[in-house]
């Protein structure tokens, strides 16, 4: 299902057009807790040019909504690092 989920989400985020991007499931960490039963947790880093001149709740927000129903499923967790190819 991990593998799936990555997919999904890099297929989902193709839309803001990134310069690069790397996703990490760090499921296996968090092994036990409540979330893990019902979704992964995740760590996302990705640079995109869509995202200059917003802030950083904006740009979470638009990878939300490119996610979609990921986040009410498949992801539990979503930890991210979003910038602009001039922050890098």
């Amino acid at each position: 299902m991990s593998g799936d989920t990555i997919e999904l989400l890099r297929q989902r985020l193709a839309v803001l057009e990134p310069v690069s991007l790397s996703i990490r499931d760090d499921s296996h960490l968090h092994a036990g807790h409540a979330g893990a039963r019902d979704g992964g947790h995740y760590q996302l880093q990705i640079v995109a040019q869509v995202f200059a001149g917003k802030s950083t709740i904006a740009r979470h927000r638009m990878i939300y909504d490119a996610a979609g129903d990921l986040m009410h499923g498949r992801i539990h967790a979503l930890s991210i690092v979003a910038e602009v190819p001039d922050e890098v």
